[in-house]
């Protein structure tokens, strides 16, 4: 039983990847094996801690680890020429040259397409603007034509009130001078009436005093 308790720890030392898990392998130890006694030494000597020595179980994993690092670098490369061959062999062949050649295209046509729809859409609204100008300047046209055609009967009301009344001016005008007319001939009238009875009672003198005898002295 003290034997197989003593072949332990070398038994761990010899598969233990570290130092650490023999030093906890020796703490397990069972209640029955006896603590060696310390022994001091009249000289104190500083403390040291023992260097871990690599063992070959660690050597072995960092060599495995390397040299699974290096297959991985070397898979990726190859995987990354292969992708790189088969992406240049694709894009060099002739079908994905036609389809490069559709796209391309396609492209064209879209932004010819594009352009032309935005050339269409600018000539509707431009066109659009024109006619809202248009309707704009006909309205304008249309508010001064009525005011014109306002001031216009505005203008000739008021030449046909001042026509009329220099119209009843006129007339009232010359029935002044006819009047004066008439007052003038009725005047010429009497003023003849009285020259032709003046005229009449000389004649009558004169024909009286001719029918008188002549008296004759001697």
């Amino acid at each position: 039983m003290g034997r197989s308790v003593s072949r332990s720890p070398s038994r761990r030392r010899r598969y233990s990847p570290s130092p650490v898990s023999h030093r906890h392998s020796r703490r397990r130890r069972s209640p029955s094996h006896k603590r060696r006694p310390r022994h001091t030494s009249s000289s104190p000597s500083p403390s040291r801690t023992p260097t871990p020595k690599p063992t070959k179980h660690h050597n072995k994993s960092k060599r495995q680890h390397e040299e699974l690092k290096l297959l991985e670098e070397e898979t990726a490369r190859r995987l990354e020429e292969a992708i790189r061959k088969n992406v240049e062999e694709k894009l060099n062949s002739e079908e994905v040259k036609l389809e490069v050649e559709r796209r391309v295209a396609e492209g064209v046509k879209t932004l010819f397409d594009d352009v032309e729809a935005q050339l269409e859409k600018e000539k509707e609204d431009a066109l659009t603007e024109a006619r809202q100008k248009e309707e704009q300047a006909r309205k304008e046209r249309e508010e001064l034509d009525k005011m014109l055609e306002e001031n216009r009967r505005r203008v000739e009301e008021s030449q046909r009130r001042e026509a009329l009344e220099l119209q009843r001016k006129e007339e009232e005008r010359q029935r002044e001078l006819e009047m004066i007319q008439r007052q003038k001939e009725e005047a010429a009238r009497r003023k003849k009436l009285e020259e032709e009875e003046e005229h009449a009672n000389r004649i009558n003198s004169l024909g009286k005093n001719k029918s008188r005898p002549k008296s004759y002295g001697y």
